[in-house]
């Protein structure tokens, strides 16, 4: 049977699709969604690909799942691979296989369990120092409390004397996924801030394999791991930095930004804080939260996820088609490009009523069961789906209901918050947030 002819490629004036991009990519991917459908067609300039904007969870299986073999990533930013190397986040083929066969076991549920006190003890040593009436940056805040239990549960090391410098760095990265074309200056800077936290993560290395020491975390286990179904050999400093930085990331970045995300629309519904308070409340009845109260934190669990939902870290996905490809009927052509967007998707008010509402119920079994499963993804699917998904899981809960053991949150009248989607999607200018001691 034929294949149906191409969606029609949307005709812009020239550069105006780039520009959309990168003035609001978010509002830009949205509206080609809500006005053109499930599968849209454009270019970004006249001698680029097609893009394929994908917005319907059955086209986004297809892509990420039943075709993944069919892809390789795609960037609109190619610095990212200056960033991460040939870590998980950007290796292809064989040796991206092999990469997460070596980092899988560090993200098996026992090994995340081993680090469910740590994670409770960093933000335990958070919440003592907050002062009542005090006015925080909580994305800042809750970068600093994901960088250490990153820092503790993954590489065994206490990154706290270097969480300033690691933090600026990475902020000046971040900064940089916005732009596509960088002046001189900027390079500099960029190449500046690599240099700095390149600089901490030989030193981990280059300590651990001093010592020798296996602490059993991912910094040991990938010193000490061979690859039993490749050449059985082992990770090089270059490939242990690749690896490194990829997870330090991905593990702090990401999960930060949930945390953030969750204490501002917790600040905006009180009556959800209530049920909140009085579930953390009930079940941990004023002791350490525990990784076996992690399944009766239910509702921490939900606001979560919503949170995810509604601000989800990665904000969108590219795949680039190694061969003619069938997504939705149509036949795409080698070459051409497939984009997903979670914030796009998760904001369809096909899966999500109200999708502007902050509503944690949507994630009770009964909820999820109705939608289809790839309405939601913020940690990807596939070969490629985030391993730190349930570390991430853990990490959200716990830390949400130790802190809310002693605190509560309050809006600052004024602070503006905006999106800013870079790598991740961010405050722009922070969440500015007053703390006030609990009832």
């Amino acid at each position: 049977m034929k294949s149906p002819e191409l969606p029609p490629l949307m005709t812009m004036p020239p550069g105006s699709a780039l520009y959309g991009l990168r003035r609001d990519p978010l509002g830009f991917l949205t509206n080609l969604a809500r006005t053109h459908g499930d599968i849209v067609r454009f270019r970004l300039g006249d001698h680029e690909p097609d893009l394929f904007l994908l917005n319907h969870p059955d086209y986004i299986r297809e892509a990420l799942v039943t075709h993944d073999r069919s892809f390789t990533k795609w960037f609109s930013i190619e610095r990212i691979k200056e960033v991460l190397g040939d870590g998980l986040f950007v290796s292809e083929g064989e040796w991206h296989m092999r990469q997460r066969r070596l980092v899988q076991p560090a993200f098996h549920r026992e090994r995340i369990a081993s680090y469910a006190d740590q994670m409770t003890a960093f933000a335990v040593q958070l919440r003592e120092r907050w002062q009542a009436g005090t006015v925080v940056d909580i994305a800042r805040e809750m970068n600093w409390l994901a960088m250490m239990i990153v820092g503790s549960t993954l590489f065994g090391a206490n990154v706290g004397s270097d969480a300033e410098e690691i933090r600026d760095a990475l902020s000046e990265i971040l900064d940089q996924f916005e732009r596509s074309i960088l002046p001189y200056a900027d390079r500099a800077d960029f190449e500046h801030a690599m240099s700095r936290l390149d600089a901490v993560i030989y030193r981990l290395i280059q300590q651990r394999r001093a010592t020798g020491e296996d602490r059993g975390d991912l910094l040991s286990m990938l010193l000490l791991a061979r690859d039993a179904e490749g050449d059985g050999g082992g990770m090089t400093d270059l490939q242990l930095r690749d690896e490194a930085m990829t997870i330090f990331l991905a593990g702090h970045e990401t999960s930060a930004n949930g945390l953030a995300w969750c204490w501002y629309l917790l600040a905006q519904h009180p009556e959800i804080e209530a049920k909140f308070h009085d579930e953390v409340d009930r079940t941990l009845e004023g002791r350490p939260a525990r990784m076996d109260d992690v399944p009766r934190l239910s509702l921490t669990s939900r606001i979560f996820a919503e949170a995810l939902r509604m601000y989800p870290p990665v904000w969108a996905v590219g795949r680039c088609a190694l061969q003619d490809v069938s997504i939705a009927g149509y036949t795409l052509p080698r070459g051409s490009v497939v984009i997903m967007s979670q914030y796009v998707t998760h904001h369809d008010e096909r899966w999500f009523a109200a999708p502007a509402h902050f509503d944690p119920e949507r994630w009770t079994a009964e909820e999820r069961a109705r939608r289809p499963r790839f309405s939601y993804f913020p940690f990807s699917a596939g070969s490629r789906a985030c391993l730190g998904e349930a570390f991430a899981g853990v990490e959200g809960v716990l830390c949400l209901a130790a802190l809310a053991q002693k605190w509560k949150l309050r809006l600052v009248p004024g602070h503006r918050v905006t999106l800013q989607p870079q790598l991740t999607l961010r405050a722009r200018n922070g969440i500015k947030l007053r703390i006030e001691p609990r009832a």
